[in-house]
């Protein structure tokens, strides 16, 4: 069964950290894009961060660049998403996703497989 699940969220004060951890079961995540999403209350899904397993880049969206960092560890099957300098308007359900794709792309309907989400609650 494929699968991608998701932790390491939680609540945690303003300009504290979070780790998320996106693990796959399945599928091997060597030559996917994986992307984490995320969607806050009474607002559309938007695009966080990727990276790439097959030429290993990564991409930011400008609201977490210098803040947030992507990786991945092929070996564990496992991305990561470290979370930094964290605002409340952080806030939301952060999704990951994979998609077979080279390079990465920030179109939601490209994305095979999902999690379930985690919940990041930056308080003020």
């Amino acid at each position: 069964e494929v699968q991608l699940v998701e932790s390491g969220g939680g609540l945690v004060q303003a300009g504290g950290s979070l780790r998320l951890s996106c693990v796959a079961s399945g599928f091997i995540i060597e030559n996917y894009a994986v992307t984490w999403f995320r969607q806050a209350p009474g607002k559309e899904r938007e695009e966080v961060s990727c990276v790439s397993t097959t030429d290993g880049n990564r991409f930011y969206a400008d609201s977490v660049a210098g803040r947030f960092t992507i990786s991945s560890d092929i070996r564990k099957n496992t991305v990561f998403l470290q979370m930094n300098g964290l605002k409340p308007e952080d806030t939301a359900v952060y999704y990951c996703a994979a998609a077979n794709i080279a390079g990465c792309s920030w179109n939601w309907y490209e994305y095979d497989y999902w999690g379930q989400g985690t919940q990041v609650t930056v308080s003020s």
